[in-house]
């Protein structure tokens, strides 16, 4: 491969932890290669004048069901467990692998144009969201989600896990790898946990579950197993610091701290949580605690978004407003949660999640000449209080352009958007 370089000159670069300061980097194929004030013109190949811009480093979004961007708007004001049964089921029932290629994509568009650069999905028809990831040059970790109350269904789905693994991980020039996905503790068995873990160690791929999401949940797995969900995972021996655990929302002290105990990595999903009435995580509690928490979307059938800005802005406020306290979970730790805890919690954060030397070149370009960002006193207090997501003007991962100056050079969206619409009638009519 011809190796290629950028220079984004003059740029004002906020980093997770750091101060802001002005300065210029160089890109140099995948990897940031130098961060100074004295880089020039005739360092590159291409150049890109970032003065009035904000360079941040791209979004992490942990949790994401990127085909169901095909499902935006559906079942709409429900509590989870009857939107799952009597809408979202039987909608996927009607998932085809095109159709699931096209929800991605949809979702992968979105992701750029609000600067998100890297995410972490579980589903089905898993081999169509490795395609979407790879076609739209953004950076995933994916995962077939096993669900399974049997022994002859987990035979087929650890067969199918299995050749979803073999054939997608580390693919797409390194920026798609893969995990292993129970769905959660009440869709699976204690056999198919403790299946995970075991393949999850051979195979050196971290686990992705949702936890602990609804009160309902909870008492369900309090009623089979006699503990808590954390608890039990914890007699199973499912827990390391590999594991990331979607929403942890009802969590009691033993519980939290058991999460510290193993270093579970958590993501928070606000968003979806409120929406779907599932309750507030303790996350201002558990970062005191020097516990990972990241941030998610969801999916955008319970968001309706997947605007990884908007998601900053309403985890900090829900965990004001929750716990009567202004000062908890403050911008710059909510930013922290969306980029460098993001990157930690996918066992990234030596690629990922900030604006360094040797990092791969995951980053995002806002404009600050907007009205949100003006006067433009606190940037950090801006991009978490004020902007909407609008303002990001160039996006890039792993070195290449995905988006410059709002324009989508990846794929074609409008062809998308025609796609998507036309696959939407085709699952409805089949209600």
């Amino acid at each position: 491969m011809e190796s290629k370089s950028i220079l984004i000159k003059n740029a004002t670069i906020l980093n997770p932890g750091e101060d802001i300061k002005k300065s210029s980097v160089l890109i140099d194929n995948d990897i940031i290669s130098c961060i100074s004030d004295d880089l020039i013109h005739k360092d590159a190949d291409k150049v890109i004048d970032a003065e009035g811009k904000l360079l941040i480093p791209g979004f992490v979004n942990t949790h994401t069901h990127l085909s169901m961007n095909i499902l935006r708007g559906s079942g709409d004001d429900l509590p989870l467990d009857t939107w799952l049964n009597e809408c979202i089921w039987p909608l996927e029932a009607n998932l085809t692998e095109d159709i699931c290629y096209v929800g991605s994509l949809l979702a992968c568009i979105e992701m750029i144009k609000t600067g998100t650069t890297c995410l972490n999905d579980m589903y089905f028809n898993m081999g169509s969201v490795a395609k979407a990831v790879e076609d739209s040059g953004m950076r995933g970790l994916l995962a077939y989600c096993i669900i399974a109350f049997d022994d002859e269904t987990l035979k087929k789905e650890i067969k199918n896990t299995n050749e979803f693994t073999s054939k997608y991980n580390n693919t797409a020039d390194g920026r798609v790898t893969t995990a292993i996905s129970p769905h959660a503790p009440y869709t699976t068995t204690p056999d198919v946990l403790k299946w995970v873990r075991k393949a999850s160690n051979k195979e050196n791929m971290p686990i992705h579950i949702h936890v602990s999401e609804t009160k309902k949940e909870v008492e369900d797995i309090v009623e089979l197993y006699g503990m808590r969900p954390f608890e039990y995972l914890e007699k199973l021996g499912f827990l390391g610091s590999d594991v990331i655990a979607a929403h942890a929302v009802h969590l009691s002290e033993n519980e939290i701290d058991i999460i510290k105990k193993y270093n579970v990595k958590l993501s928070h999903n606000p968003a979806s949580n409120m929406k779907l009435a599932s309750g507030v995580s303790p996350v201002d509690k558990m970062l005191k605690k020097g516990i990972t928490v990241s941030l998610g979307t969801d999916g955008a059938a319970s968001n309706n978004n997947l605007n990884m800005i908007e998601e900053m802005k309403i985890a900090t406020l829900l965990q004001k407003v929750h716990n009567y306290d202004a000062t908890a979970l403050p911008a710059e730790k909510v930013f922290e949660m969306a980029t460098i805890n993001g990157a930690k919690t996918l066992g990234m954060d030596d690629k990922i999640g900030s604006v360094n030397v040797g990092k791969k070149a995951d980053l995002c370009l806002l404009d600050i000449n907007t009205n949100y960002f003006t006067p433009n006193v606190n940037p950090l207090s801006h991009l978490v209080y004020s902007s909407v997501g609008g303002e990001v003007s160039t996006t890039i991962c792993n070195g290449e352009i995905l988006m410059e100056n709002k324009k989508l050079l990846c794929v074609d969206e409008m062809e998308v958007f025609a796609m998507a619409e036309n696959a939407t009638e085709k699952i409805l009519s089949k209600k």
